[in-house]
């Protein structure tokens, strides 16, 4: 029985779950689903304007909206789920974790398959957007707040905007939403901004050696001091005029 599964699966998957009471009455992702499921039978039977009116009930009583053209398979649980955004064409698979405020959106205005498919067992970060007719492998982990435009492989890590893969795992998680490593994604733009800072420590370091350095000036037979700065001159403007970052340095462009 679906309804059974439903409360079995939001028991596996909620440490906050307290009894089967507590899930019947105050869990929207729950609710959201009995009437999706009401709304897809009667988008696939051709029934006009009931379907969406369906869909925009529950979304008055939710705050998640999920088109009754969409896909969604068993054992799906919408975590406290305000702002979830599921499109038309859009396909989430069994054993998928969605958090508030993700989308699973289009990026085209034409009316085939536009919005991505999210195989079983993803986990779908806060905030997270997943954009366009792409493909997101079986037990893929996306970061809360990513912006995922590209298809990933099963089981891979994504994070960041636009968002990118940072690891993948080799074994088989099926218990995706309890892994441990779930509290600990990769910062990306963290690790780039300590790598540039280590960059530019090391170049101060080398500055301040070279600055210690003696410098020698050596003057070329039968040049006066003024005509070897004037040479010196002419040779760094002919240098800057061919640097393609010093027109972007003066302001145009941008």
């Amino acid at each position: 029985m679906r309804l059974a599964e439903d409360i079995r699966t939001i028991r596996e998957q909620d440490p906050a779950a307290r009894g089967t009471l507590e899930i019947l009455l105050c869990y929207p992702g729950l609710h959201v689903l009995w009437m999706y499921r009401i709304a897809h039978r009667l988008w696939r039977l051709g029934v006009p304007v009931l379907p969406r009116w369906v869909s925009h009930v529950a979304r008055f009583l939710t705050g998640i909206e999920i088109h009754p053209g969409a896909r969604i398979g068993r054992k799906v649980f919408i975590d406290h789920g305000m702002g979830v955004v599921i499109g038309e064409t859009a396909q989430v698979g069994d054993g998928c974790v969605i958090y508030q405020g993700v989308t699973l959106g289009g990026t085209s205005l034409h009316k085939g398959k536009r919005h991505p498919t999210i195989e079983a067992c993803v986990v779908i970060g806060a905030g997270a957007s997943v954009m366009g007719n792409i493909v997101i492998g079986r037990e893929s982990r996306i970061g809360a707040g990513s912006v995922v435009v590209k298809s990933a492989p099963p089981r891979s890590t994504i994070v960041g905007v636009p968002g990118r893969i940072v690891g993948e795992r080799e074994v088989s998680q099926p218990d995706l939403a309890r892994e441990p490593e779930m509290d600990h994604m990769p910062d990306t733009t963290a690790k780039t901004i300590t790598a540039l800072h280590g960059h530019v420590q090391e170049l101060a370091r080398q500055l301040a050696e070279l600055r210690q350095r003696p410098v020698l000036v050596t003057t070329p037979e039968g040049l006066t001091e003024a005509e070897v700065a004037h040479a010196f001159r002419a040779m760094s403007a002919s240098a800057g005029d061919g640097d393609p970052n010093a027109v972007f340095l003066e302001g145009a462009g941008i």
